[in-house]
């Protein structure tokens, strides 16, 4: 049994709650609020990050990309592709999603609306539009993707739909992806869309979409499979 330290607006610890429950590995949760500086948790992790693996002996792994490739290599059905080429677009695509797409969109977004609010600190609303502004940009490129593809990083699922998928679940539980949005009377997200119901259909999702995070409501289309 493992035991996974996380919290539940983080993108990287859903990031490996779905690579855990793809696998069919058995694990608990553990919340952890890392601005509060726990003590306990410090002392499996002094750099303060989240999310942290504890497996049965007490080994810790930290880090998303350290514990997603550990559990990969440990388990059948590989997530990072079966050859040179597809590991090295896997790969690709989860840092586009993990860096530029999280650094450019969710964390300004979940930043502040969610986490300040957690913290009891005032949202800052030119961050808030710059994530709505950039939210846009990059979901054309995953729509070009998905054109071209079956899943984001070829013909298989792979972990890079995992990155996305976790940095979208989040943003749909506040309401901050345009599902809806169209030009010249069509959706202009269509693939991404279909793309992203098929990933929420998966039972590794299930859990993620009973998530509630305290004192947050999640929008309405959030635990919607036909949305």
């Amino acid at each position: 049994m493992y035991t996974l330290y996380h919290h539940l607006a983080d993108p990287f610890s859903r990031k490996v709650r779905l690579m855990l429950a793809e696998k069919g590995l058995n694990f608990t949760l553990k919340d952890e609020e890392p601005w509060k500086f726990n003590p306990v948790f410090l002392a499996k992790n002094p750099a303060g990050e989240i999310p942290v693996l504890e497996e049965h002996d007490g080994h810790i792994l930290c880090g998303h990309r350290p514990i997603c490739e550990y559990i990969d290599e440990i388990t059948s059905r590989p997530l990072f592709g079966a050859y040179a080429r597809d590991k090295a677009e896997v790969r690709r695509l989860c840092d586009w999603f993990d860096d530029k797409f999280y650094k450019e969109v969710t964390a300004y977004l979940i930043g502040e609306k969610i986490f300040k609010r957690l913290r009891s600190t005032a949202p800052d609303s030119d961050t808030i539009r710059a994530g709505k502004a950039n939210i846009t940009a990059h979901m054309n490129y995953v729509e070009w993707l998905l054109k071209q593809r079956n899943w984001l990083a070829g013909e298989v699922l792979t972990i890079a739909d995992f990155s996305a998928a976790a940095q979208f679940s989040v943003l749909d539980y506040i309401g901050e992806i345009p599902w809806e949005k169209k030009q010249n009377g069509m959706l202009m997200f269509e693939e991404t869309k279909n793309w992203y119901a098929r990933i929420k259909s998966r039972p590794c999702f299930r859990p993620l979409l009973a998530d509630r995070i305290p004192g947050i409501v999640p929008s309405a289309c959030y635990g919607d499979l036909d949305f």
